[in-house]
């Protein structure tokens, strides 16, 4: 079976901008974000649906969801952080987690493509800022090393 896409932006051998990783798992930008700071958190392990991880992967990955929400609600001030769990565009486990003030941010038909990579970054960065005065532990610089 051939690695999915998440693989090798996981590896490095395709651009991603990250903002968290561990051992179990990593976060990064989207590049089709429906909201400025939607971010996908993804298992390393390729599981192609999230009702197959391993029950102790399972509760990682949401709970690191759950942090990353937390830190991009406090970066981009909006009501509420949706967490949606689609599985169609890649046959690897992703966890979207969307900065919305409404249901209208949370329709996928409304993700933009070409976004610049300049953009993604600033994201970022707002994110790393707030997981890093969190005190979370396996955030990035914005060199892209932890």
């Amino acid at each position: 079976m051939a690695e999915t896409l998440f693989t090798r932006i996981i590896k490095g051998d395709t651009p991603g901008t990250f903002v968290y990783r561990d051992e179990f798992c990593v976060a990064f930008m989207t590049i089709s974000p429906i909201t400025t700071g939607h971010t996908l958190v993804v298992p390393i392990k390729e599981v192609d649906q999230w009702t197959d991880l391993p029950p102790k992967l399972n509760e990682h990955l949401f709970n690191v969801a759950k942090v990353i929400g937390q830190a991009t609600k406090r970066a981009f001030g909006c009501e509420r952080i949706a967490l949606v769990i689609a599985g169609y565009e890649i046959p690897h486990c992703h966890l979207h987690v969307i900065p919305s003030n409404s249901m209208a941010d949370l329709e996928f038909a409304n993700a933009r493509t070409n976004v610049d990579r300049n953009e993604l970054e600033q994201a970022a960065v707002q994110i790393i800022t707030e997981l890093r005065s969190a005190g979370i532990v396996g955030v990035f610089d914005t060199t892209g090393t932890v």
